[in-house]
């Protein structure tokens, strides 16, 4: 039972994010904003997604990046990790947004539409994440494509491979059954050139 529930919620994400991801810069369609989804500083996903992220952007596929992760912790600040990575692959500080609250993959994607009011994202993250989060996004009317940092291999990976698979039944359980939402939402931040909000010096 256990593995029929894995498979079918692995199927489903595959074919939800099917024609809606790309890995070639010059291929994937532009947008206005791309959402980078957390990782701990200083990883090897960390370092792709954020070597990616910073070729779309100087590509012209995307003219702001929102970088959304974990600060639930001490000491431990996904969101100003990657900005700071960012701006030393020379991408401009003044494009960059940070989500402090991007506890969850749930909580990254549906909190740029709610509190960041963006509808149309290009997701950036590994393939196998970037597909569990353009499901996430259908389920809450978000129209989302996905752009692929390069994986690493199975012996690197192993491990959060396996996690991905149970990670994909949980999202079905949170949006299909609970209808969870974003731990915080807050006040509404627009991206744009007039926003004052970018990355603001946290205490």
């Amino acid at each position: 039972m256990a593995g029929a529930t894995i498979f079918i919620a692995d199927r489903v994400m595959v074919n939800a994010s099917k024609q809606l991801t790309w890995s070639d810069v010059n291929a994937v369609p532009a947008r206005n904003v791309g959402l980078l989804l957390g990782a701990r500083p200083g990883n090897r996903y960390f370092t792709r997604r954020i070597d990616t992220a910073a070729a779309l952007y100087h590509a012209g596929k995307v003219k702001w990046l929102l970088v959304s992760g974990d600060n639930g912790r001490k000491n431990y600040d996904e969101a100003s990790g990657m900005q700071k990575a960012l701006i030393a692959k020379g991408v401009p500080a003044k494009v960059i947004f940070c989500d402090y609250a991007g506890f969850s993959t749930l909580d990254s994607v549906v909190r740029a539409k709610k509190v960041f009011g963006e509808n149309h994202i290009t997701i950036i993250s590994q393939e196998f994440h970037n597909q569990r989060a353009i499901w996430l996004a259908k389920q809450y009317s978000i129209d989302a494509i996905g752009f692929n940092a390069p994986d690493l291999n199975m012996k690197h990976g192993f491990y959060t491979q396996l996690r991905e698979k149970l990670a994909r039944v949980s999202a079905v359980i949170d949006a299909k059954i609970l209808h969870s939402q974003p731990k915080y939402l807050g006040p509404s931040v627009m991206i744009g050139p007039f926003s004052e909000h970018g990355c603001p010096a946290k205490e």
